[in-house]
Protein backbone atom coordinates (compact mmCIF):
# COMPACT_ATOMS: atom_id res chain seq x y z
CA UNK A 1 0.00 0.00 0.00
CA UNK A 2 1.32 3.46 -0.82
CA UNK A 3 1.20 6.68 1.15
CA UNK A 4 1.95 10.19 -0.15
CA UNK A 5 1.50 13.47 1.71
CA UNK A 6 2.50 17.09 1.21
CA UNK A 7 0.84 19.30 3.82
CA UNK A 8 0.99 22.13 6.30
CA UNK A 9 -0.13 21.19 9.82
CA UNK A 10 -0.99 23.72 12.51
CA UNK A 11 -3.68 24.79 14.95
CA UNK A 12 -7.03 24.55 13.16
CA UNK A 13 -8.07 28.11 13.97
CA UNK A 14 -4.74 29.51 12.80
CA UNK A 15 -5.09 27.73 9.44
CA UNK A 16 -8.75 28.75 9.08
CA UNK A 17 -7.88 32.40 9.63
CA UNK A 18 -4.85 32.40 7.33
CA UNK A 19 -6.58 30.57 4.46
CA UNK A 20 -10.14 31.89 4.59
CA UNK A 21 -9.64 34.09 1.49
CA UNK A 22 -7.86 31.41 -0.57
CA UNK A 23 -9.66 29.56 -3.36
CA UNK A 24 -7.40 26.49 -3.25
CA UNK A 25 -7.18 25.95 0.51
CA UNK A 26 -9.00 22.89 1.86
CA UNK A 27 -8.56 22.02 5.52
CA UNK A 28 -8.68 18.49 6.86
CA UNK A 29 -9.77 18.24 10.49
CA UNK A 30 -7.33 16.45 12.80
CA UNK A 31 -7.60 15.57 16.48
CA UNK A 32 -6.49 17.89 19.30
CA UNK A 33 -7.74 21.00 17.46
CA UNK A 34 -5.17 20.67 14.67
CA UNK A 35 -5.82 20.83 10.93
CA UNK A 36 -3.99 19.72 7.82
CA UNK A 37 -3.74 21.90 4.71
CA UNK A 38 -2.94 19.73 1.65
CA UNK A 39 -0.22 21.43 -0.39
CA UNK A 40 -1.11 21.23 -4.06
CA UNK A 41 0.44 23.00 -7.06
CA UNK A 42 -2.66 25.21 -7.23
CA UNK A 43 -2.29 26.23 -3.57
CA UNK A 44 1.42 27.04 -3.98
CA UNK A 45 0.61 29.14 -7.07
CA UNK A 46 -2.13 30.98 -5.18
CA UNK A 47 0.06 31.60 -2.12
CA UNK A 48 3.24 32.64 -3.90
CA UNK A 49 2.15 33.85 -7.32
CA UNK A 50 4.49 31.38 -9.02
CA UNK A 51 4.18 27.71 -9.92
CA UNK A 52 5.81 25.26 -7.52
CA UNK A 53 9.20 23.75 -8.27
CA UNK A 54 10.08 20.15 -7.45
CA UNK A 55 13.47 18.55 -7.06
CA UNK A 56 14.58 16.06 -9.69
CA UNK A 57 16.77 14.24 -7.17
CA UNK A 58 15.53 11.74 -4.62
CA UNK A 59 14.93 13.41 -1.25
CA UNK A 60 17.87 13.15 1.14
CA UNK A 61 19.06 14.90 4.32
CA UNK A 62 20.69 17.65 2.22
CA UNK A 63 17.42 18.35 0.35
CA UNK A 64 14.67 16.69 2.39
CA UNK A 65 11.59 17.84 0.51
CA UNK A 66 10.33 16.99 -2.95
CA UNK A 67 8.69 20.42 -3.10
CA UNK A 68 11.36 23.09 -3.22
CA UNK A 69 10.40 25.49 -0.46
CA UNK A 70 10.82 28.82 -2.24
CA UNK A 71 11.63 31.98 -0.29
CA UNK A 72 8.08 33.19 -1.01
CA UNK A 73 6.57 30.03 0.49
CA UNK A 74 8.86 29.98 3.52
CA UNK A 75 8.07 33.67 4.11
CA UNK A 76 4.38 32.76 4.26
CA UNK A 77 5.01 29.89 6.69
CA UNK A 78 7.15 32.22 8.81
CA UNK A 79 4.43 34.90 8.80
CA UNK A 80 1.75 32.37 9.78
CA UNK A 81 4.02 31.13 12.59
CA UNK A 82 3.75 34.51 14.30
CA UNK A 83 0.35 33.21 15.49
CA UNK A 84 1.62 29.74 16.52
CA UNK A 85 3.82 26.90 15.34
CA UNK A 86 3.39 25.74 11.73
CA UNK A 87 4.85 22.55 10.22
CA UNK A 88 5.44 21.54 6.64
CA UNK A 89 5.46 17.75 6.30
CA UNK A 90 6.12 15.37 3.42
CA UNK A 91 5.96 11.59 3.27
CA UNK A 92 6.06 9.06 0.49
CA UNK A 93 5.99 5.28 0.86
CA UNK A 94 5.43 2.45 -1.57
CA UNK A 95 6.11 -1.24 -1.13
CA UNK A 96 7.53 -0.83 2.37
CA UNK A 97 10.18 1.77 1.48
CA UNK A 98 9.98 5.50 1.54
CA UNK A 99 10.85 8.66 3.39
CA UNK A 100 9.42 11.46 5.45
CA UNK A 101 10.59 14.97 6.21
CA UNK A 102 9.34 17.86 8.31
CA UNK A 103 10.18 21.39 9.42
CA UNK A 104 8.57 23.75 11.94
CA UNK A 105 8.34 27.54 11.98
CA UNK A 106 7.62 29.52 15.15
CA UNK A 107 7.69 33.25 15.92
CA UNK A 108 8.54 34.08 12.31
CA UNK A 109 11.54 31.79 11.98
CA UNK A 110 12.41 28.22 11.10
CA UNK A 111 12.63 26.81 14.63
CA UNK A 112 13.09 23.08 14.04
CA UNK A 113 14.41 20.98 11.18
CA UNK A 114 14.17 20.27 8.44
CA UNK A 115 14.62 16.64 9.36
CA UNK A 116 14.60 13.68 7.00
CA UNK A 117 14.45 9.90 7.49
CA UNK A 118 14.38 7.02 5.04
CA UNK A 119 15.60 4.22 7.33
CA UNK A 120 13.24 4.47 10.31
CA UNK A 121 15.66 2.50 12.45
CA UNK A 122 15.33 4.86 15.41
CA UNK A 123 12.48 5.13 17.89
CA UNK A 124 9.12 6.31 16.51
CA UNK A 125 9.11 9.58 18.51
CA UNK A 126 12.24 10.65 16.59
CA UNK A 127 10.75 10.13 13.13
CA UNK A 128 10.48 13.55 11.44
CA UNK A 129 6.71 13.95 11.29
CA UNK A 130 6.17 12.61 14.81
CA UNK A 131 8.84 14.94 16.19
CA UNK A 132 7.42 17.93 14.28
CA UNK A 133 3.93 17.22 15.63
CA UNK A 134 5.32 17.25 19.17
CA UNK A 135 6.95 20.60 18.37
CA UNK A 136 3.47 21.83 17.38
CA UNK A 137 2.11 20.74 20.77
CA UNK A 138 0.58 17.33 19.99
CA UNK A 139 -0.17 15.44 23.19
CA UNK A 140 0.25 11.69 23.71
CA UNK A 141 -2.94 9.66 23.64
CA UNK A 142 -4.24 6.17 23.01
CA UNK A 143 -2.73 5.89 19.52
CA UNK A 144 0.76 4.51 18.79
CA UNK A 145 2.41 7.86 17.97
CA UNK A 146 1.58 11.52 17.29
CA UNK A 147 1.06 10.77 13.57
CA UNK A 148 -1.78 8.37 14.41
CA UNK A 149 -2.91 10.34 17.46
CA UNK A 150 -3.73 13.36 15.30
CA UNK A 151 -5.12 11.11 12.55
CA UNK A 152 -2.66 11.58 9.70
CA UNK A 153 -3.02 7.88 8.90
CA UNK A 154 -6.70 8.24 7.94
CA UNK A 155 -6.06 9.29 4.33
CA UNK A 156 -3.34 7.78 2.13
CA UNK A 157 -2.60 10.78 -0.12
CA UNK A 158 -2.72 14.52 -0.49
CA UNK A 159 -5.68 14.02 -2.84
CA UNK A 160 -7.40 11.91 -0.19
CA UNK A 161 -6.99 14.77 2.28
CA UNK A 162 -8.50 17.16 -0.24
CA UNK A 163 -11.59 14.94 -0.53
CA UNK A 164 -11.66 14.49 3.26
CA UNK A 165 -11.62 18.26 3.81
CA UNK A 166 -14.19 18.99 1.12
CA UNK A 167 -16.56 16.49 2.71
CA UNK A 168 -16.03 17.99 6.17
CA UNK A 169 -15.10 14.62 7.68
CA UNK A 170 -13.42 14.15 11.03
CA UNK A 171 -10.44 11.82 11.40
CA UNK A 172 -12.68 9.62 13.53
CA UNK A 173 -14.93 9.03 10.51
CA UNK A 174 -13.82 5.42 9.96
CA UNK A 175 -14.09 4.61 13.68
CA UNK A 176 -17.60 6.11 13.70
CA UNK A 177 -18.57 4.00 10.67
CA UNK A 178 -17.21 0.85 12.33
CA UNK A 179 -19.11 1.63 15.55
CA UNK A 180 -22.29 2.23 13.57
CA UNK A 181 -21.83 -1.04 11.67
CA UNK A 182 -21.21 -2.97 14.89
CA UNK A 183 -24.30 -1.47 16.53
CA UNK A 184 -26.40 -2.70 13.59
CA UNK A 185 -25.10 -6.28 13.87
Amino acid sequence: MSYQLSAIVADAELLREETRELDHAVLGKLRQDFALLPVTPQLVQELTGTPPDYTTEPPAPEHPFTLILSPALTDILARWSLRGPVAYVEAEFAGGTGHQAAAVWLNGDLSWGPRFDATFDGPRPGWPINAALVELGAEPGRWIDPFAELGLHVERSTEGWLAHGRRGLSVDYWDELADEWESRQ
